[in-house]
């Protein structure tokens, strides 16, 4: 314990400079929106949030609940609800659908409407949404993907692709009949969908070559060869479409960072063959981190005068959970926050709106009246008064941690409950564990952030960061009566001189 915090008026002082920063809130930032980033964390619900401070926290050698997350400084927050039009507990793409095609729709499917059925390939005509990627390339942007799982991975694809099947990813995946009836795979929509999205990074080279074709990078591994039957090779293809723009491939970390951004017009980056590997597994080497990433793109995509869309994705977030390990979920959070705190030094708040959600949460929780600093991956503080044993403080409510020993449940502090691979121990077994259905938070700031309040349907947010940048349905607004931008563009005179005073102070 902070011996400050024993004294009645650090809390005080504390709240009474909150309620200042608070009460400037009401001059609400009605600004033209020229720039917007999404921060998508994959499966990080409000218990991923608050584990994920603790770890930040406690990574600086603090007692970690007092830490506050970039996230945690947005001015707005908001909850969203997560369900899919046909599952109380949703996935990935029918979510993904939501908050970037601003329609909700069918779990398993990407970028149509909840008309369209899972898998059924005749079912997709007529019934494609488009997203707030398109409708920012439509109106003159630049727009960027960048995500930490394969590019044609469940979040990634709805910005671009139509398919009544998220596992779609090539057309390997696909069966004869849906072929035959004219459905594309994902990998190739990403290439023929939206021309020339600006920036792509992410994992899924491997859906990307023709069948067999060896790795780039793992030449011996067979599970990472190309996977494509139409024998075409996409990156080639875009490659040789992109020669005269200044378009770039890149396929590991050295060739990314010796790229001068300036000269760069586009770039597709694939790192590895499927996902990126997780964070506390990362080869510093040859693999770019999220932050990484990031830093670049926003460098290439701010060029354009008329602004940008960058949806990015901390997308193994999830996976970690999937597979019951809390430690690589909570470092993947960590590392996405860090990337938040970057892309925040590289934007202005007057003409960038910034968003960080979740597309849905995990069974996944922390208890156990665990002591103030104890480390998040730790033990509960008494045993178990039913079976005498002890517990750590991250449980879940199902998946693979499930581990009875004659009968009964393992006793934890035989075991290694710190190591990065240890599968907290969970109620239900399963091999994989559940997403959870719970409202997941929005956190907003930047030009009519404020739009974002209160409980809303996931759907609604590309509606109000259309709305805020003038692009996609509704922009009467940004026209008043007498022709005049009713949204006012940020003063850039005046923003600069926040930033200078920002960077001085």
């Amino acid at each position: 314990l902070n011996m400050q915090e024993k004294d009645p008026m650090f809390w005080n002082r504390w709240a009474q400079q909150t309620l200042k920063n608070a009460l400037t809130l009401q001059t609400l930032n009605t600004n033209k929106a020229k720039n917007l980033i999404l921060f998508l964390g994959d499966g990080m619900g409000v218990p991923t949030v608050t584990a994920a401070r603790i770890l930040k926290g406690q990574l600086n050698g603090q007692s970690g609940e007092e830490t506050r997350l970039e996230m945690d400084k947005f001015p707005f927050v908001s909850l969203a609800k997560t369900y899919n039009t046909n599952a109380q507990v949703p996935d990935s793409a029918g979510t993904a659908t939501a908050y970037l095609c601003g329609v909700k729709a069918n779990e398993g499917t990407v970028g149509v409407s909840a008309a369209a059925v899972r898998s059924q390939c005749n079912t997709t005509k007529g019934n494609e949404v488009t997203s707030i990627l398109r409708w920012a390339k439509d109106s003159g942007k630049s727009v960027g993907i960048v995500t930490t799982t394969r590019v044609n991975h469940a979040t990634p694809s709805a910005a671009y692709a139509h398919s009544v099947d998220r596992d779609w990813y090539s057309d390997n995946e696909m069966p004869p009949e849906a072929l035959q009836a004219g459905c594309k795979d994902i990998a190739r929509q990403l290439f023929e969908n939206i021309p020339d999205i600006d920036v792509i990074m992410g994992g899924g080279r491997k859906f990307m070559f023709p069948k067999n074709q060896s790795d780039v990078e793992y030449p011996d591994v067979l599970k990472h060869s190309g996977t494509r039957k139409d024998e075409r090779n996409l990156v080639q293809e875009w490659k040789d479409k992109m020669k005269d723009k200044k378009g770039y491939y890149v396929w590991n970390k050295k060739q990314l960072l010796s790229l001068n951004p300036n000269n760069v017009d586009y770039l597709l980056g694939l790192f590895e063959p499927s996902d990126l590997t997780y964070d506390l597994e990362r080869n510093t080497d040859t693999d770019p981190s999220l932050t990484e990433m990031v830093d670049v793109a926003i460098k290439i995509l701010r060029k354009n005068p008329s602004g940008f869309y960058l949806l990015v994705e901390g997308g193994r977030i999830d996976h970690g959970h999937h597979e019951g390990k809390a430690k690589q979920a909570l470092h993947e959070a960590v590392e996405m926050d860090r990337a938040i705190g970057r892309a925040g030094l590289m934007t202005s708040i007057h003409d960038t709106l910034t968003i960080v959600t979740a597309d849905h949460s995990h069974v996944f929780s922390f208890g156990g009246y665990t002591a103030r600093g104890n480390t998040i991956f730790g033990l509960a503080p008494m045993v178990s008064d039913v079976d005498q044993k002890p517990f750590t403080s991250i449980l879940y409510g199902n998946g693979p941690g499930y581990k009875l020993v004659t009968g009964a449940r393992e006793n934890v502090s035989t075991i290694d409950y710190q190591d990065n691979n240890y599968q907290a121990q969970a109620a239900v077994p399963l091999s994989m564990e559940t997403h959870g259905g719970e409202d997941v938070a929005v956190f907003a700031k930047g030009p009519l952030a404020h739009l974002l309040h209160g409980v809303h349907e996931q759907n609604y947010i590309p509606h109000v960061m259309a709305y805020a940048a003038c692009i996609g349905q509704n922009r009467d607004h940004c026209l008043s009566r007498d022709g005049a931008a009713a949204l006012k563009p940020a003063l850039s005179v005046m923003a600069a001189i926040l930033t200078v005073t920002r960077l001085l102070c």
